[in-house]
């Protein structure tokens, strides 16, 4: 068959300006064609890409980067909603040095590396909670009232997200998380003044909410790797007079149906593509009179915190899905311990739900796979703002707050590797355990570094995690809130001993234990020295390898406080040579213990 030179042909018929257009839009079709194939879709229950291959959404929301909360800086107690915070610090350092903070704080606290270690660790979507003041202004400060001023650092900042995003194939969800003038009575979570109209009560700020999300969707409408748009995030409101004051007894939801339709017709006129998630009111889960609704690519979002991990404490979304017809996807979920972590999770993923976890990073926090450190010259500031006295001065607090923003940055950060295995690893593997560090015998093991693995495998202990949705009363998990997530009290040590690494098991009670997978270099006997203290007599202790007791029990009498450290040494305790599974078991509670030496008895084994 003659092959014809299309290019020369079109030219000849045509003319070049003619053929080049047609060339282009020839090239345009084939890659939207390929482009269009990745995009995130609903398909009756479920979400799907553009193969029909069901996705399970597995993320992480950015709490704390577009908008600050007091309770990730801890701030809550007098200043909880980022304007009361900035105008502390703006009360200390001044307008100017205030905005550099601020600069430093959303260029440091998220970076492309931090989006490389998310996919890294099995993550596919992130969750953008944005505040609408980087992208435009307040109805107040408009110059023209009723017109919307654009401003660059939002779009910007979600630009360079979508290029990191892309370029590790996972899918980025916006959600608008303070919304114009603040879209809940829990005024934190949206940055609510409540000496100004709220979202609710100033058309303004509802038409600049609908102009937004059109500004944002006709940007956003042909990227293969945007997931959609969480339109109002957790909306707690009450629209019907004396009603609950976080809108959890609207049997209506008018306003919210009313905004929510006003919304996705803009997002439609240029964006047919992508999907649109719908939070209820009542802090995301009540949807009463939401549904069903016109448009056919839908999530329903709900958020769950604090409550049993069933299948009765799901039924109720399970429902409107199977009424409705539509995908559910947890949108938000976490503060709790990785026991909590993975049996949520775990029940998402059995019933085919996507989940987004909250949120990446806090500061002096377990619970989030990132730590920021809190420095000491913050940890002041915090000080005088919460009990008075000498006032810093302004070049103090901005070296103190430059600082904090320097240690958002992720290699600044302490990763919580624990939290990522049991999100992770544990919600597939019910029974390895992992070594938490390389522990050699002979030599030192340190209490607190236990194995990685789900609780009664790695650990036991008797306080797990928080359920005081469910109970009414909060549960700690871990009493000392150090270095790990699990349901073990660990605190930070003021023992000066050199062997400790400045932490120690505390609060143990009776038939708690702890397991370190340890690789013992010759099969010999060994003394054991346990490092620990107690306030009181009657703790008691054993060691169990591999499963059978290697120890007869060892009371730990008085260190003469919790902090006043002392040594026990157990004897004569055999190990073989090769990996070892060993257990610390408190047959009785009530002594902290800092760590294990292993050393060579002068009797050794063949």
């Amino acid at each position: 068959m003659k092959k014809i030179n299309l290019r020369k042909h079109f030219n000849t018929s045509f003319g070049r300006k003619t053929v080049t257009v047609i060339m282009a839009m020839l090239v345009w079709l084939g890659a939207g064609d390929r482009c269009f194939g990745q995009y995130l879709h609903t398909q009756g229950k479920q979400i799907v890409d553009g193969q029909g291959r069901e996705v399970i959404l597995r993320g992480m929301g950015l709490g704390g980067w577009m908008l600050q909360e007091g309770y990730m800086l801890e701030t809550s107690s007098f200043a909880n909603s980022q304007y009361q915070i900035r105008a502390k610090i703006e009360d200390l350092i001044g307008e100017s040095n205030t905005n550099a903070f601020y600069d430093a704080w959303l260029a440091n606290h998220c970076t492309k590396r931090d989006i490389d270690s998310l996919a890294a660790w099995g993550f596919n979507s992130v969750r953008l909670p944005m505040h609408y003041n980087l992208f435009t202004l307040p109805v107040e400060k408009e110059p023209v009232a009723g017109q919307n001023t654009w401003l660059d650092k939002g779009f910007t900042m979600v630009d360079n997200l979508l290029k990191w995003c892309a370029a590790n194939k996972i899918y980025l969800i916006l959600d608008l998380h303070a919304a114009p003038g603040g879209q809940g009575n829990d005024a934190a979570i949206s940055d609510y003044d409540k000496t100004k109209p709220s979202l609710w009560q100033n058309e303004e700020n509802q038409q600049k909410t609908v102009a937004l999300w059109r500004k944002l969707a006709e940007r956003y409408a042909n990227e293969p790797w945007m997931g959609g748009y969480d339109l109002i995030n957790e909306t707690n409101w009450n629209f019907t007079p004396d009603g609950h004051k976080n809108g959890c007894g609207e049997t209506n939801n008018a306003p919210l149906r009313k905004l929510f339709t006003d919304i996705t017709t803009a997002i439609r006129q240029v964006d047919k593509h992508h999907i649109i998630y719908i939070e209820g009111n009542c802090w995301a889960n009540n949807h009463t009179g939401l549904w069903p609704a016109s448009d056919n690519n839908l999530v329903l979002s709900f958020h769950k915190y604090w409550n049993n991990n069933d299948q009765a404490s799901l039924q109720g979304m399970l429902s409107l899905r199977d009424q409705y017809n539509v995908p559910l996807w947890l949108g938000e979920s976490g503060e709790n311990s990785n026991v909590w972590f993975r049996n949520a999770i775990g029940l998402m993923e059995e019933n085919k739900i996507g989940w987004a976890w909250w949120p990446m990073k806090k500061i002096a926090s377990v619970v989030n796979p990132l730590t920021v450190v809190k420095n000491d010259g913050y940890a002041q500031l915090l000080n005088y703002w919460k009990n008075g006295g000498t006032r810093p001065t302004a070049e103090f607090a901005q070296k103190a707050l430059m600082q904090l923003a320097e240690n958002l940055k992720i290699e600044n950060n302490i990763y919580r590797k624990d939290v990522i295995d049991a999100m992770f690893r544990q919600v597939r593997d019910a029974s390895t355990t992992l070594p938490f560090k390389k522990h050699v015998v002979p030599g030192i093991v340190q209490a607190a570094d236990y194995d990685l693995g789900r609780v009664n495998k790695a650990y036991f202990d008797t306080d797990t995690a928080n359920y005081r949705v469910t109970t009414g009363n909060f549960a700690a998990w871990n009493n000392g809130w150090n270095y790990r997530n699990d349901g073990v009290d660990i605190q930070a040590s003021s023992d000066t001993d050199t062997n400790g690494n400045g932490y120690n098991i505390g609060w143990t009670a009776d038939g708690e234990w702890l397991q370190y997978t340890v690789n013992v270099e010759s099969s010999a006997t060994y003394e054991i020295t346990v490092r620990y203290a107690a306030v009181a007599d009657g703790a008691k202790i054993k060691l169990v390898v591999d499963g059978a007791d290697a120890s007869a029990v060892t009371a730990l009498p008085a260190s003469g406080g919790n902090q006043t450290w002392t040594s026990k040494t157990i004897p004569d305790v055999a190990l073989r040579k090769g990996v070892r599974k060993i257990r610390l078991v408190f047959e009785k509670g009530g002594a902290n213990i800092g760590y294990l030496k292993f050393a060579l008895s002068k009797r050794r084994t063949p």
